[in-house]
């Protein structure tokens, strides 16, 4: 499967990725395996995935939350080396286009104060909703990279 075709697979369509990366076959060895399943461990453990209720948990922890995936992808970048590329590519463009935009919008506006106010408050909520979609198709993808069963939707009632 071309890395394009995988891509929509997994709703991710409308991200911005070099031609001729969209051409490459799919090909992940053990260290892109390993790789992944760490990084789907810590997505499927934090509020990225999971829901944040209209009357739990708050606004700042859970902006702090999301940012904590770039120093936890970091790490496992730096932990299993340069062998695992295939990973790395799909990594860099999910941390830089999906979390990237939201964690910068709402750090600038949470320094402002916005989490003060309920209607930022409700905003930010919605549109953590829209971003946990995106990251539940990315934990998606790394189960599917790490060759496990995709436990996205385990607790979905």
């Amino acid at each position: 499967m071309k890395v394009k075709e995988w891509f929509k697979k997994w709703n991710f369509d409308k991200l911005k990725l070099n031609a001729e990366f969209l051409e490459i076959e799919l090909s992940f060895n053990d260290t892109d395996k390993k790789a992944a399943w760490q990084l789907y461990v810590e997505l499927l453990t934090r509020i990225t995935t999971q829901p944040l209720t209209e009357f739990s948990g708050d606004e700042k922890s859970a902006l702090t939350s999301i940012y904590s995936i770039f120093p936890a992808t970091r790490d496992i970048l730096k932990n299993q080396g340069s062998s695992c590329v295939q990973f790395t590519k799909i990594a860099i463009v999910i941390l830089n286009q999906v979390i990237r935009p939201f964690s910068a919008k709402w750090h600038k506006k949470s320094l402002e104060g916005a989490f003060e106010h309920q209607s930022e408050c409700s905003e930010f909520r919605n549109e953590l909703l829209e971003l946990q979609n995106q990251l539940i198709n990315y934990t998606g993808m790394l189960s599917d990279i790490a060759g496990v069963e995709n436990l996205s939707n385990l607790e979905e009632v």
